[in-house]
């Protein structure tokens, strides 16, 4: 039996035939076993975080969740989708498609993020995604004794005066508005900045993510970027040495050999793709940079 995307979000006739719904917070328990059986490390409290920020679908059998997607959206022309997710005996009868589908008339005319894994690209690309560089995913256990750089003068916990301007430095370095994924960022781990005496220049976030901890977003700006962003980065993992960290950062960051050199090698790539029905382009500023992502769903 193969899923007819014409029926939405309408249960069909027949109650073992896949159908699909408003993801709600009672799916959460499932969709973690859902990921886990993908080997994704998400826990419920990831999925909780995800949830919270945005909206999604879930496509069920006779109540029984099989699959999920969602989106985030930033401000009002932009957006990134994720945690597309197909039970490995439900796929090949086009769920991801449908799931899809629903996602982009719900993101409307916005423009639409993702990273796709190599088994995603075919689809993506019929839908209209176009590639735009790699991500590269570095993890491992940091061991306890790693030996980093001292922390620099001017890296600092952010402070309540800092929020404005770390959220215009990751408006200039995306083009996007991401102001509800920073707060809850800055309420859910820990944010360090860089500030020399004339203003934050940069900032990166940690926080408790899958199987140990995760660094990202990481944004910079100046001629010192990329040191500063290896300044933040190393701060946040000696705090997280002898537990597992993770990192996803871009391929312009230029940092892969860098995290691999410090204990962290790289373990896979995700490819950055979008959607952009109105060809607007993103007003990123190219003097700050995105070096690391918040996860691959967020961007």
């Amino acid at each position: 039996m193969t899923f007819d995307p014409s029926r939405g979000l309408h249960a069909p006739a027949d109650k073992m035939a896949p159908h699909l719904t408003a993801l709600r917070v009672d799916h959460l328990p499932d969709a973690v076993r859902q990921s886990s059986a993908l080997g994704w490390p998400y826990r419920e409290a990831d999925w909780r975080f995800a949830f919270d920020l945005g909206s999604g679908f879930a496509a069920e059998v006779d109540g029984r969740l099989v699959a999920t997607a969602m989106w985030w959206p930033y401000g009002e022309t932009h957006a990134s989708v994720g945690m597309i997710i197909v039970d490995p005996g439900m796929q090949g009868r086009g769920l991801g498609r449908a799931l899809m589908g629903q996602l982009l008339r719900e993101t409307s005319n916005r423009t639409v993020f993702l990273n796709s894994t190599q088994e995603g690209l075919p689809l993506y690309t019929q839908l209209g995604f176009v590639a735009r560089g790699q991500v590269f995913q570095h993890q491992a256990v940091l061991p306890a004794e790693t030996v980093l750089a001292p922390t620099p003068a001017g890296v600092r916990p952010i402070q309540a005066g800092d929020g404005e301007r770390v959220r215009r430095l990751d408006l200039a370095a995306t083009g996007m508005d991401r102001t509800a994924l920073l707060d809850a960022l800055f309420g859910a781990g820990t944010t360090m900045v860089i500030d020399r005496g004339v203003g934050v220049s940069a900032y990166a976030c940690a926080r408790e993510f899958g199987h140990g901890v995760v660094i990202g977003p990481v944004v910079a700006t100046g001629a010192s970027s990329a040191a500063d962003a290896m300044d933040l980065i190393a701060a946040l993992a000696g705090r997280a040495r002898g537990r597992f960290l993770r990192i996803d950062v871009t391929e312009s960051s230029g940092l892969s050999a860098w995290l691999t050199d410090i204990g962290l090698p790289c373990v896979g790539h995700a490819v950055p793709m979008v959607r952009d029905t109105q060809a607007r382009p993103i007003d990123a500023d190219v003097g700050v940079r995105l070096f690391a992502l918040s996860n691959q769903s967020f961007g």
